[in-house]
């Protein structure tokens, strides 16, 4: 069971890592026009449910990847709408 846990942490980490080079860039560039607005809209919708799916069924890891995967993409979403 610690094998799938860990498993579970490590795909976790590993897919919400992967927002952080977009966070940064839009950050830094202060511009999104190569962004697209409508899947940052989905995935961000997408990591909501994740997140209420984890939360209903008490799953940690997905828990946790999900609440800082939804903190990323929204991030970079609310910086579309602003530099749209």
């Amino acid at each position: 069971m610690a094998t799938i846990a860990f498993l579970g942490l490590l795909a976790g980490v590993l897919t919400t890592a992967s927002a952080v080079p977009q966070v940064v860039r839009t950050w830094k560039l202060k511009r999104t026009n190569d962004i697209s607005l409508g899947m940052y809209v989905l995935v961000t919708a997408g990591m909501l449910l994740w997140l209420i799916y984890g939360l209903l069924i008490h799953d940690v890891p997905l828990i946790a990847a999900n609440v800082v995967s939804l903190i990323l993409n929204a991030t970079v979403l609310y910086f579309k709408i602003k530099y749209g």
